[in-house]
Formats: C-alpha cells, structure tokens, sequence
C-alpha cells in the first residue's frame, strides 16, 4: 500500500472510531450533554479536537452517525421488498416496515447503541429532521412502501394516516430500545432475539393500522 493509501486508511479508521464513541455517548447521556473533547478521548484521539476537524458541527456528526445505518438499512429494504413480492394484506407490509430496521439492530451485535441513539435524536426536532432527511437521500424504498398502505387503506382520512405514522414509528424506535437494552443487560424479562421483537411489532402495528376511525364532530370527513 502506498503511502497516500495508508494515510486514507489511518482517516478512515479515526473517523470510524469518532463515530463509535460519539453513537455510544449520545446513546447513554443525549446528544446535547456531550462535548467534542469528550468524544475525542473516548475515541483514543490524543487531540481533542478531532472531533471538529473531521466531521465538522456536532449536527454534522449525527448527520454522519444517521447515513452510515441509513444506508445499511435501506439495502435490508430493498432486499426484503424484492422478496416480499406482491403484497396481500397489511400484515405483509407491517414486516417489511419493521425487518430491515430489526435485521439491521441484529447484524450489529451486542451491545450496540444505534437504537438508543436513535431515541436521543428523535426527542429534538431539528436533529430528527436530519435523520429522517438521510433516510430519504438512500431510499426510494420507503416510498414504495407508503404506496403499497394506500393501497390496503384507500379511505384513511389524511390526518389518521399521518398520526398513524408517528405512532408506528415511535413504537418501532422503543420497542427496538428496549430489545437493544435487553440483550445489552442479559435481562430474562424482555424478548431477547430481534425475529420475535420483528413479529411482535409487525402484529402490533397491523392492529394500529386496522383500528377503527373514531369520528369526532367537526373532524374532517375527507382525506
């Protein structure tokens, strides 16, 4: 290897190292209550300013952190979607929502920190929108998705679709949280395999779908 090859190596393996130690820091004590310096030192970088020099502002960072799973977990998508095939209920696209996010946690191993991270980052507005904004840039799959619920679920009023998608999407982040701690602590109470939690959500998830539509007077009728 040249010299420039191993010099990109030795950049490659110190911005990987900033990532692991900032996604376990922001995983245990949030994003905001962690300092760059911090980040450097658990990185095993003597300066500790390396965190600025290779990613930049702290919403750099997390933007970093976020596209590394975003993209490994939009090829899971597109996997599972070319294997799925056709579609016939809402129980088949509840698991193709969910398995490329608990494949994902499951191929990290234990500990990981991503679902714990993921859980920090989605409780700020701005952070989250940053997350959900490399999701979009890697995959076109997650619109494929969406097409296929209108499909099941043609008269869901617009605003039941769009509380129904913040639900679904908080009970994937939590119960992959507590999966993800679970087999962190070797806790005996919680579901310590990612099938079972996979199933599990896609059950609830379908209910969340399928569940009647309560009309209050004055609620738009429409969607």
């Amino acid at each position: 290897m040249s010299g420039r090859g191993v010099r990109e190596a030795q950049v490659e393996a110190t911005r990987a190292a900033i990532l692991d130690a900032a996604e376990r820091l922001f995983a245990e004590h949030g994003v905001h209550t962690v300092s760059n310096r911090q980040i450097s030192i658990a990185a095993g970088q003597g300066n500790t300013a390396a965190v600025g020099y290779h990613f930049g502002t702290k919403t750099d960072l997390v933007r970093a952190i976020a596209g590394r799973h975003a993209k490994a977990i939009a090829e899971i998508r597109d996997r599972v979607l070319a294997e799925a095939g056709d579609f016939t209920c809402v129980r088949d696209w509840a698991a193709c929502t969910v398995r490329p996010v608990t494949e994902h946690m499951a191929a990290l191993g234990s500990p990981s920190w991503f679902a714990r991270f993921n859980a920090q980052v989605s409780a700020d507005p701005a952070l989250f929108e940053v997350m959900m904004n490399e999701d979009d840039l890697v995959s076109a799959s997650r619109e494929q998705l969406r097409n296929v619920l209108d499909r099941f679920l043609p008269d869901l009023p617009h605003q039941v679709t769009a509380v129904r998608v913040l639900m679904a999407r908080h009970l994937i982040v939590q119960m992959c949280v507590e999966t993800e701690r679970a087999l962190a602590e070797g806790s005996a109470t919680a579901r310590l395999n990612w099938e079972d939690t996979a199933s599990d959500l896609a059950d609830a998830i379908t209910a969340l779908w399928e569940a009647p539509v309560t009309r209050r007077p004055g609620d738009a009728a429409s969607k």
